[in-house]
């Protein structure tokens, strides 16, 4: 008769958060896309070149598209929030700008900016303007943060950073993998330098050309960081990867092996 043996409580609960973490990187990679699509599609379909003016723009009240891009901006911030929990048990800082993210997102798809979003110090502006404006670039450096923190972990190795850095830096390193590490080292390496453009010509120049092009390849980088960290979330639940820093059973002196090395697997 075969000897029936209970599976391990521990292997159970392993699996089940293992496949929680796929429907939860699925569900972030799902919204983001179909959000973005939605966004892309009402971007496109307005009337006028889509590369002119702010993206936001769209979702000014009264128009056309207003309510799908909106929606599809809340969607995508549903992904960011998502993907926060899908990285769970993530170093408390990731987890905290992915949610400060996924809301101010939330808040600049329920707040509409007015006609042509008009911002200081150029046009008349309106408090909704603000708040819009402010909750998208707020959101926007909290996503760089978190792609900065990822990417760059692995580089705050030396003694003094690792002393002021230690309440987040080694976790970083130990719970993600070297792909998402390298995926939002490139993330971070764009996102920063385009994010710095668009400010200023925001600031120095206004609405035009310059600012719409910078915006949008900015959200095409924040986008696809999104997505690829889903999948790779999902990769990550669904492989199971020994650690490289696993010790090798010890060989005796007499050059032997060990009683557990000799004992099939």
């Amino acid at each position: 008769m075969p000897k029936i043996t209970a599976e391990p409580a521990t292997t159970r609960g392993d699996a089940r958060d293992a496949a929680l973490t796929r429907i939860l990187g699925g569900a972030a990679g799902g919204a983001v896309l179909v959000g973005a699509a939605v966004m892309l599609v009402t971007l496109v379909a307005s009337p006028g070149s889509w590369l002119a003016g702010y993206v936001s723009e769209t979702g000014t009240a009264g128009l056309r598209f207003a309510v799908a891009y909106r929606t599809g901006l809340i969607l995508l911030a549903a992904g960011v929030a998502l993907l926060g929990l899908a990285l769970r048990p993530a170093p408390r800082p990731v987890a905290a700008l992915l949610g400060v993210a996924a809301f101010l997102a939330a808040v600049s798809g329920v707040v509409p900016c007015t006609n042509q979003c008009p911002l200081p110090p150029f046009e008349p502006t309106t408090l909704s303007d603000v708040v819009h404006t402010a909750a998208s670039i707020i959101g926007m450096v909290m996503l760089a943060g978190v792609m900065a923190m990822i990417g760059f972990s692995s580089l705050l190795r030396s003694p003094a950073l690792t002393r002021a850095l230690s309440f987040f830096a080694p976790a970083v390193v130990a719970f993600f993998r070297p792909a998402s590490r390298r995926l939002s080292a490139v993330g971070a390496t764009l996102m920063v330098p385009l994010g710095a453009a668009l400010g200023l010509t925001m600031l120095f120049a206004g609405r035009g050309p310059v600012g719409a092009i910078l915006e949008r390849l900015a959200l095409t980088v924040a986008v696809s960081w999104l997505i690829g960290m889903s999948l790779l979330t999902i990769l990550r639940s669904s492989v199971k990867v020994e650690s490289w820093s696993r010790s090798i059973p010890p060989h005796s002196k007499t050059g032997s092996r060990s009683s557990n090395d000799a004992s099939p697997s």
